[in-house]
Formats: structure tokens, C-alpha cells, sequence
């Protein structure tokens, strides 16, 4: 909304002092143009920006312009800061809002709290994008349009239509019951129910999303923590999964419990090694994972898992033969 942009235009000038047209378009992700109109609107309106010219000239504020909120301390800004560092909101389309909102908190600190709280959040590095192998982590992406209606929903409390793409099935449209939205590991779910039955659909697999006048059918009051939980155990319990029994160097322990589904027994051996059963989402999701910790773990059972691993490896080594 124009109202949004030409506030944060505001704070953008109140926080960075002169800046030129074209920094101001690249930070409101808007056209050049739009911000020399934007300007022209504050001027009207009673806002004191100017212009000013030459090489290194730019739009600023009148010194002393601005408003000051008070009441927060710097635990209490530093909190709303890191908060905004989360890419969580990027899982609801809510980036450029928290973008926004983050401006607005800074701007409106007292003037010996703003500092020490801004310095103090870039210490803080939430969920970067990589981790320490470089391994990039990726957030799906979810169209704005189509977060924007199911957040009206899940606020409002209207069913909801969704165009959903399932896992090899074609796109069908469904009419929902939105309960709330949950973000992990950057990746958003829709937690809704369809006829009465527990539903959840991941975000970035629903293509369209219509808001629907029709109040929804679902309690007033949601534990969102408990109802995840109750889904997880579902999830980690139902379909094609398989169970598997290993036994493991207690180093690569974490390497194989984070791809795993659950952990259903953890026992030690006399040798130090480690004695698990484990659940994953089907036979080939068991394969890949073993076959990752390569003579750091040993299937014990099933059967099947123990044959195609010593196939994979006897491909392996027959490929890797010297020459004669």
C-alpha cells in the first residue's frame, strides 16, 4: 500500500540521513519514478524533505523531524530485533512487512536506546542461510497473493479455497477449515480441517487461494504447539514408512537421527558402538541414509536393506577395479 511505502520512505531518510533517489528505489523495491512522486506527496502533505543537488546530493529530512515512541528498554528492542531476523516470516509472505515493521521500531527507539540496540542485533545471526559445510538452505518460495488470502482466512476465520498440488497428483481444487499456520525449518504449513478431518498442507504447494465470506468450522480457542505435535506423530506413524535396526558409531550419531522420521529404541553396546531403531519415510529414504555414513554404521535389519546396500557397494567397488 502507498500509505506503507511513504512511511517507510520516512524512516528510511530518518535512519540513513541524505539518500539518493535511486537507493531509496531499491530499498522500497519501487521504480525511481514512484519515489520522486512519493517525495512530491510528503512535500504536500507537510513533510520536510528536500532535495539536494550535485554528485553526492539526495533527498534528507529537516534535522529534528521525527516521532518517538518510548517505553521500550534495550533487552526489549534487542528482542523485536533478533525476532525480525527470523526468515520465518518469509514462509507466510511477510517479508517485506516485517522489512517495514523492523524501520519502524528502530525509528521509533529513544535516542540513547537506538544504537545500542541495533549494534547489539548484528551480533545475533539467526538461521543463516548455510551451514558450516556451505550446504545452502533454501526457503520456499510462496506467492504473495496466495499468502495474503490464506492469512485473511486464518485471521478472519473464513473458509478457504486452495488450489493444492499433492505429491504426484494432478492440482485439485478444496475447500478448507483454516486453523493456523506453522513454520519449520523454512518451510510454512497450512494446518486446516477438510469434512471434518485433520488436514495439513504445505504452502509452497498450494498455486492459487481464495478467501470465502463462509465462517469456518473450527473451535474459537487453538493450541497450535499441541495440535502440530499430535499431526508429527501421525505423520511419523502412518504410509510407507519402514523401521530399521542399526548399529552406529556414536560420532555419526546426529548425522543419522536428523534424517531419520522418529528414534523408537537407543540402546549402547559393550564396544562403545550404538544399537538404534529408527523409522524413515519409505525403503529408498532408508537406503540414502545408511548408505551417507558409508563404514560408520551397519544395517542390521530388515533383510532387503542389508541386500541393497551390499548390491550398491558391490557396483561401487566392481566400478572402481584397477585396470589390468
Amino acid at each position: 500500500m502507498r500509505a506503507d511505502r511513504l512511511v517507510s520512505l520516512v524512516l528510511l531518510l530518518r535512519q540513513h540521513g541524505r539518500l539518493s533517489a535511486a537507493t531509496l528505489a531499491r530499498e522500497l523495491e519501487v521504480s525511481t519514478r514512484t519515489v520522486l512522486r512519493d517525495i512530491e506527496a510528503l512535500s504536500a502533505a507537510g513533510v520536510p524533505v528536500y532535495a539536494e543537488r550535485g554528485r553526492h546530493g539526495g533527498f534528507a529530512l529537516m534535522p529534528g523531524f521525527r516521532t518517538e515512541l518510548t517505553g521500550l528498554n534495550p533487552d526489549e528492542a534487542l528482542a523485536l530485533l533478533v525476532a525480525g531476523s527470523r526468515r520465518g516470516a518469509q514462509a507466510f509472505g511477510l517479508g517485506s512487512a516485517l522489512a517495514s515493521a523492523m524501520l519502524k521500531v528502530v525509528d521509533a527507539l529513544p535516542e540513547s536506546y537506538r544504537d545500542t540496540a541495533a549494534g547489539a542485533a548484528e551480533r545475533l545471526l539467526i538461521d543463516p542461510e548455510t551451514d558450516l559445510l556451505s550446504r545452502r538452505l533454501v526457503a520456499e518460495e510462496v506467492p504473495d497473493a496466495v499468502a495474503a488470502e490464506v492469512l485473511r482466512a486464518v485471521f478472519a476465520g473464513h473458509k478457504l479455497q486452495i488450489h493444492y498440488a499433492a505429491v504426484d497428483q494432478p492440482p485439485e481444487w478444496r475447500t478448507v477449515d483454516p486453523i493456523g499456520l506453522v513454520t519449520v525449518r523454512d518451510r510454512g504449513y497450512l494446518l486446516a480441517t477438510r469434512s471434518g478431518a485433520d488436514r495439513t498442507y504445505r504452502l509452497s504447494r498450494i498455486l492459487a487461494a481464495k478467501e470465502l465470506p463462509e465462517p469456518a468450522q473450527r473451535p474459537d480457542r487453538v493450541d497450535l504447539d499441541r495440535a502440530w505435535q499430535e499431526r508429527s506423530t501421525r505423520f511419523r506413524t502412518g504410509g510407507d514408512q519402514v523401521a530399521v535396526l542399526v548399529r552406529m558409531h556414536p560420532a555419526r550419531r546426529e548425522d543419522l537421527v536428523g534424517t531419520a522420521l522418529a528414534v523408537l529404541a537407543e540402546e549402547a553396546d559393550p564396544d562403545g558402538w550404538l544399537r538404534l531403531e529408527l523409522t524413515f519415510q519409505d525403503r529408498r529414504h532408508a537406503e540414502w541414509a545408511l548408505w551417507q555414513l558409508s563404514t560408520s554404521a551397519e544395517a542390521l535389519a530388515p533383510q532387503w536393506l542389508r541386500d541393497s546396500l551390499r548390491n550398491r557397494a558391490t557396483t561401487i567397488a566392481t566400478r572402481y577395479e584397477a585396470s589390468s
